[in-house]
């Protein structure tokens, strides 16, 4: 005879959940975007809607190039257009679920630097903040593993490329 904490538990992976009917690939880019503000170099990071930090990205569009959306989406989620791609430092992977789809999502990252005043950033209304980030405090609040890799990589051709 089972026992309550077992119901308990048989009910937690027992959810009436639809199974998954499709398969949905999303091609993303965005951009890890950095500034040097005299010998520090700062990271821009967005915070969602969940209240996780993240960079600025977004969704391919039709006749896009990935470069292109980078470069649209920082515009668009942090009010910066005078910026400059400096390279592609790769691209990372994400799945989850939305309803009975499995979205696959795969983004290009791009490194960018700000150009002119980037002190007037501006979130978009869904986001909670929008902040710069000395690199290392952008380092431990990413919410991202593979973008913080992708973060020392950027730091990596910062210093060595002295952008």
């Amino acid at each position: 005879m089972p026992t309550p904490k077992f119901d308990k538990f048989k009910q937690y992976f027992n959810r009436n959940k639809q199974s998954i009917q499709e398969i949905v690939r999303e091609p993303t880019s965005g951009g890890i975007v950095f500034r040097r503000k005299g010998t520090n170099v700062e990271i821009l990071l967005i915070q969602d809607a969940k209240e996780r930090w993240t960079i600025p990205k977004g969704h391919i569009e039709e006749g896009e190039t990935a470069q292109q959306t980078a470069r649209r989406e920082i515009g668009e989620e942090a009010g910066l257009k005078n910026v400059e791609v400096l390279g592609w430092l790769g691209k990372i992977h994400f799945r989850y679920r939305r309803v009975d789809k499995l979205v696959l999502m795969t983004t290009q990252i791009y490194l960018v630097r700000a150009l002119g005043d980037t002190s007037a950033i501006q979130k978009e209304e869904w986001m909670k903040d929008i902040r710069w980030f000395k690199f290392h405090d952008a380092l431990d609040v990413i919410e991202y593993e593979d973008i913080g890799k992708l973060m020392l990589l950027a730091m990596k051709k910062i210093r060595q490329e002295n952008l």
